[in-house]
């Protein structure tokens, strides 16, 4: 019997799920057997770099944001009270590296899940990661 599987899914995979297709296509064809979360902070870092990121490209940042207004479809921003209690324990596993990122890494603790990311600042924090070039091979066995 497949099981269903979930992922942690950090602030750069949402910011390539507005502006690509690949992630978003993933997330589409697994949504039905497998769950993705991620803080809300990772939401509001998404939301504040975009519209830089878009004029770089010479895009208009209007329908980027409302399909990140959309994501939540398909990726459930959590609050931090659900992973709160493990701050300590993310900060000082990654302390050396990005600190902002604990709530990615207190979160994937608290669900016991692995990360995705393209941030080689969450690699060897002693969680499973993934990275977009290889996130299929964990939906294999889905």
């Amino acid at each position: 019997m497949k099981k269903n599987k979930g992922l942690v899914l950090d602030a750069n995979i949402l910011v390539r799920a507005v502006l690509g297709k690949r992630v978003r296509n993933i997330l589409d064809r697994h949504q039905h057997r497998a769950k993705f979360f991620s803080p809300l902070p990772c939401f509001e870092e998404a939301r504040k770099h975009l519209p830089a990121i878009l004029k770089r490209r010479g895009l208009s940042p209007s329908h980027a944001l409302e399909f990140l207004d959309h994501l939540p479809a398909l990726v459930k921003p959590v609050e931090a009270m659900s992973y709160r209690s493990l701050e300590k324990t993310a900060r000082s596993r990654i302390r050396s590296r990005d600190e902002d990122d604990w709530p990615v890494l207190a979160l994937a603790l608290s669900l016991k899940l692995p990360i995705w990311t393209e941030d080689q600042d969450l690699f060897g924090v002693g969680i499973a990661t993934w990275t977009t070039d290889r996130i299929e091979l964990y939906f294999e066995d889905v």
